[in-house]
């Protein structure tokens, strides 16, 4: 006696429906040639190519754009991007940075400012420590600066003066940097949790000079490119729809 534990299932062969001629005659179907698949190729080419140019153009519009904005507000702290130093003495780009944050800490849009910035190898300073000493010869109080003097980049920096804030208690932030360096602070800084707001320098060297300014341009379009695609998490990623905070200063 047979038992069956499963039903038998059996593959019956079917004929492919072959191609009819206006004949009326069965015809095999045309294989695909050489010169059809190296169109396709150069389609699906074409369509990357278009692709990546489209993109690489909004996010310079993007740089541009967020650079042109001061949203200048009342906020915890004052968040000075670094720059080279030298021994002590900024360079034109940090003193530029320097120079635009302490008016607007004179001028009581924060209770702190903080520094950033680490050291190379061989410096005797940091950039937070340039930045600490220029600002107290140009009357902000010693125990209104706080200092991140260990970050080797813009992402190190911020990740420090989150630790800071948390210290702290802080929550809003205005950022100093350059006009093309804005859109990449304020997109890790959302990320990171820090509420902020972008207040460019207009004095930096890039301002008076295009070529300089091309290069910074260029710096950024690629540096933003890689923290998104590469370094970003992209479960803390904002909405790439979502619009920025208004520029307007809060009453």
């Amino acid at each position: 006696m047979l038992v069956r534990f499963w039903q038998e299932v059996q593959e019956v062969p079917r004929q492919l429906t072959p191609v009819i001629d206006r004949g009326g005659r069965a015809t095999r179907r045309p294989r695909t040639t050489l010169g059809e698949r190296l169109r396709d190729l150069v389609f699906v080419l074409v369509l990357l190519a278009v692709g990546t140019a489209s993109l690489t153009a909004y996010t310079a519009f993007r740089i541009w754009q967020v650079g042109q904005q001061d949203g200048r507000r009342h906020v915890d702290a004052i968040v000075v991007l670094g720059a080279a130093q030298y021994n002590g003495r900024p360079s034109p780009a940090l003193a530029a940075r320097l120079d635009h944050a302490i008016d607007l800490y004179l001028a009581g849009y924060a209770q702190y400012l903080i520094t950033t910035g680490g050291n190379l190898p061989g410096d005797r300073t940091t950039e937070a420590q340039t930045g600490r000493a220029y600002a107290i010869k140009r009357n902000v109080p010693d125990s209104a600066i706080l200092m991140e003097n260990t970050g080797s980049s813009t992402l190190e920096s911020l990740k420090n003066v989150k630790a800071i804030f948390e210290a702290k208690g802080l929550h809003t932030a205005l950022f100093v940097s350059d006009r093309s360096h804005m859109l990449r602070v304020l997109r890790q800084a959302e990320d990171l949790g820090i509420e902020g707001w972008s207040s460019p320098t207009t004095t930096s060297p890039d301002d008076l000079s295009a070529s300089l300014a091309y290069k910074s341009f260029v710096h950024e379009l690629g540096a933003f490119g890689l923290y998104v695609f590469l370094t970003e998490d992209p479960a803390v990623a904002p909405d790439p729809t979502a619009p920025l905070p208004s520029p307007s200063a809060a009453p």
